[in-house]
């Protein structure tokens, strides 16, 4: 033992290596102590415990080791797996077959083995000679050749050359004795048609082949499924794992069928599936998987199968009757079915609809009978009924059916159709006394339902009776009043508003609705009385002054628009009327005026920004570029967070040419306004415009880290990478207007043109105020449509009356267009954009 510690003591390992910074050296601290009996007897100790602590997690490590090992095999089969499934077919090679198989011989380095001496045998003289004459000399051009620029030569074996042979003569031209390629295909067409012209003609045989169909029916029997190969043995291994660990589980074979109906292996396929017929009896859905893959008479004789095994079965039934070509074929089926199954609706309804009115009748006589519940059969029933008949029929459905309104709702009808009006109301009121006495809770949605079904006289009825009950919430009138607008005349809204302004005199919006429609029908002094009346009602509502500056002005009534808007300033002096009373002298060439009445709205509402703006844009128009730029200095003091305001100095930077300081201002915005989209884009725009591509897509990329540029990105990048781009877009932004608006521009660019239409339809439906898109839409329209849909466009657009877009405002806000209406700038919009994306 001592010698044995020396020898350990001599092989001490003191290495770098072997050393650990936490640990010190792996060697054993006391390994040059003597080993004495209670270090022997520890060591036993230590080693039991590990034993033990071994056998603890051996049961659990072994499960471990094993399943990952059978995974391991899962994910990489042997060879011998992977043809397991040919091997097995080895069993159907006959014995005939086998022998006739060839032995298989040592083809292995045969040239080797078997050496053969070259052959030199001379070039006869007709080989040179032939060549000779290929290889002379042409003097003279071909007509065709300074016609077509050497690009038809005279022999078929030159290629774009003047001359004929002109790739290495004598081996790429047909005079050299090579075979034409050319036309050996050419006969091989030939003779492929005359065989499949012999087959086509011929009837002695059970196949006739369509020739002009043939290619079709080849892409036809293509399997459909792209995925690996690997995957598809993965699955079929899971799959017959599961089939043969729980045969009777009727999903396995399902799912069996149809991966191998997808790898192209019907037949396969349907083996499966009957076996799996085989295996549950008793499965509904086994037996339908098989009748749809078998062919028409095998499906017949598969759901026969199917129905003796489950009589009760109405899916069954039912696809046997649809296998049935012949119509006394299916009413025989369903009759059969409904001698097993009685009560099935299902089955009713599908019998019925084959029969003839009168034979329906009679069928439906038993069909309440036996499913005395369904409101469907007894309604049906009732409308092939006679008048009387179909009373007596409705009152035993409410007797069985005491909860259902429809049943009600038909009563009425059948009276008011024959012209016993006067039972309509009193069968209504029984009907909601039945109701609530049966516990039937008739909610307010149910009834508001029926304007999207179209019944818009029933929904006037409940409008009607709601404003009966809550003749002074202002809601309700509003609602009413949007439906009259939307469906129904203009007498009938302003009859409505006249009772709702009596009703909710504060409603601003009532009234300017009314003057408003009085307006558009051209009766500006009825307008202006109901304006009057407003402020009767509404001393100092900045709205109704506001909207009657407005007509006076749209109607170019200009002293009475300022006489207005003085009696505004003393009466309610707010921020808007100011800004409208700056505005008004501006676009009326008065800028002196206009200069000081916003100098004075400016003492009042200094943190107003369009007031700043306006102040800028005068001077601007001036064209005092310093006042203008001190303008928006001063306004962005005031106002740091103002987008606008950091986007027209930016702008009048770059308009007088120092893009540099336009540069910076932007950077200054982007610090006070962090993840401001607006600022970013304008920055991005700012480098494109200067030409500054690269680092306008740098911009880009931190722009779409902080916030949403997505419809820019995507036509930032190159034609190839656009689709890639949109369809990141649509993932981020899925209801975004501006990303739906850039996709329809994808596909404008790329001539989709029904794809781009229906993506235009989209983006003006989630956002109808966004007048960038409506210019889009009718600018697309004038180059692809037809009159009757850029009109149509247009009344969309005027009907929804958008507000906002960067194109669309740079437009309507232009003082030279003050007057124009929203068809006109809709107009003066389309005809700015050039679509060069």
């Amino acid at each position: 033992m001592k010698k044995n510690q020396a020898a350990d003591d001599d092989d001490e390992d003191l290495n770098d290596t072997n050393y650990d910074e936490f640990n010190g050296y792996a060697g054993s601290l006391f390994s040059s102590g003597p080993y004495e009996k209670d270090d022997e007897e520890a060591d036993a100790i230590y080693a039991a415990l590990d034993k033990r602590m071994d056998e603890r997690r051996k049961e659990r490590r072994e499960q471990r080791e094993k399943e990952e090992i059978e995974k391991y095999r899962m994910e990489r089969p042997k060879i011998q797996q992977q043809f397991s499934d040919l091997k097995r077919k080895l069993a159907e090679v006959t014995e005939e077959e086998w022998l006739s198989i060839p032995e298989v011989g040592d083809a292995r380095n045969k040239r080797q083995r078997n050496p053969r001496y070259e052959k030199l045998t001379p070039v006869p003289d007709s080989f040179f000679a032939k060549h000779l004459q290929t290889g002379e000399n042409h003097t003279s051009v071909d007509p065709r050749q300074t016609q077509f620029g050497g690009l038809n030569t005279p022999y078929p074996g030159g290629l774009n050359t003047p001359y004929p042979g002109g790739m290495t003569p004598g081996l790429m031209t047909p005079g050299t004795g090579e075979l034409d390629m050319r036309k050996i295909g050419q006969a091989r067409n030939t003779l492929m048609d005359m065989r499949l012209s012999q087959v086509s003609d011929s009837v002695s045989g059970q196949t006739v082949v369509d020739p002009k169909g043939y290619l079709t029916d080849l892409n036809s029997m293509i399997p459909t499924h792209g995925g690996d190969i690997n995957d598809i043995k993965k699955a079929r291994l899971l799959l017959k794992s599961v089939r043969e660990t729980n045969p009777h589980h009727p999903p396995a074979w399902i799912a069996s069928a149809r991966l191998e109906e997808v790898t192209g292996k019907l037949q396969v396929a349907r083996n499966l599936i009957m076996k799996g017929t085989e295996m549950c009896p008793k499965s509904e859905d086994v037996w339908l998987e098989a009748a749809r893959l078998q062919p028409g008479d095998t499906a017949k004789a598969v759901v026969a199968q199917a129905v003796r095994h489950l009589p009760q079965s109405v899916r069954i039934y039912i696809r046997a009757a649809e296998l049935e070509t012949d119509i006394r074929a299916k009413k025989r089926v369903l009759r059969k079915a409904l001698e097993h199954v009685p009560n099935s609706v299902r089955l009713w309804k599908a019998a019925v609809e084959l029969e003839e009115p009168e034979d329906a009748r009679i069928m439906l006589s038993r069909a309440v009978e036996c499913c005395p519940t369904s409101v469907e059969l007894w309604l049906a029933l009732a409308r092939l009924e006679t008048y009387e008949n179909a009373r007596k029929v409705l009152n035993k459905a409410r007797e069985n059916i005491p909860t259902d309104r429809h049943i009600w709702i038909t009563a009425a009808k059948l009276e008011e159709a024959n012209g016993n009006t006067q039972m309509v109301e009193k069968i209504i009121d029984r009907a909601i006394t039945s109701l609530r006495a049966n516990g039937v809770e008739i909610n307010r949605e149910q009834w508001i339902q029926c304007v999207a079904h179209n019944a818009l006289e029933c929904a006037r009825a409940i409008y009607a009776y709601a404003l009966q009950v809550f003749p002074s919430k202002k809601s309700v009138w509003l609602r009413a009043a949007y439906f009259e607008k939307n469906h129904g005349t203009r007498e009938s809204l302003e009859a409505l508003l006249q009772r709702a302004v009596a009703h909710c005199p504060k409603a601003e919006v009532l009234w300017l609705m009314g003057a408003k429609s009085k307006w558009l029908a051209g009766d500006v002094p009825a307008a202006r009385s109901i304006l009057a009346l407003a402020f009767q009602a509404n001393p100092n509502s900045e709205e109704i002054w506001l909207a009657a500056v407005k007509l006076e002005s749209e109607n170019n009534e200009y002293e009475r628009a300022r006489r207005l808007l003085a009696k505004a300033r003393s009466s309610a002096p707010t921020a808007r009327v100011f800004m409208k009373s700056v505005k008004l002298e501006w676009v009326l060439g008065n800028i002196a005026a206009a200069q000081e009445l916003c100098e004075e709205a400016l003492k009042h509402y200094e943190d107003f920004p369009k007031l700043w703006m306006m102040k800028g844009q005068i001077e601007e128009q001036g064209e005092l570029m310093e006042n203008a730029r001190e303008a928006y200095n001063q306004g962005l003091k005031k106002c740091p967070h103002s987008t606008p305001l950091w986007l027209l100095l930016s702008r009048l930077e770059e308009k007088i040419g120092q893009l540099t300081r336009a540069r910076a201002i932007l950077e200054k915005s982007r610090l006070k306004n962090p993840k401001n989209p607006g600022l970013w884009l304008e920055s991005v725009r700012l480098e494109y415009r200067a030409g500054l591509k690269n680092i306008a897509n740098t911009l880009m990329a931190k722009a779409l880290q902080e916030c949403i540029l997505w419809s820019e990105a995507v036509f930032l990048e190159a034609r190839p990478q656009r689709k890639t781009k949109s369809v990141d877009a649509l993932k981020k932004c899925e209801h975004d207007p501006h990303v739906l608006l850039a996709v329809a521009k994808l596909f404008w660019s790329e001539r989709k043109i029904t794809k781009a239409r229906e993506w235009f339809h989209r983006t003006v439906k989630i956002d109808s105020d966004l007048g960038d898109a409506w210019a889009f839409f009718y600018k697309f329209e004038l180059q692809h449509g037809t009159e009757e849909q850029q009109e149509e466009v247009r009344k969309r657009c005027e009907n929804a009356e958008p507000r906002h877009g960067e194109l669309w405002c740079t437009v309507s806000k232009d003082i030279t267009n003050w007057q124009r209406k929203i068809g006109e700038i809709l107009v003066l919009v389309a005809a700015h954009i050039k679509n060069t994306f």
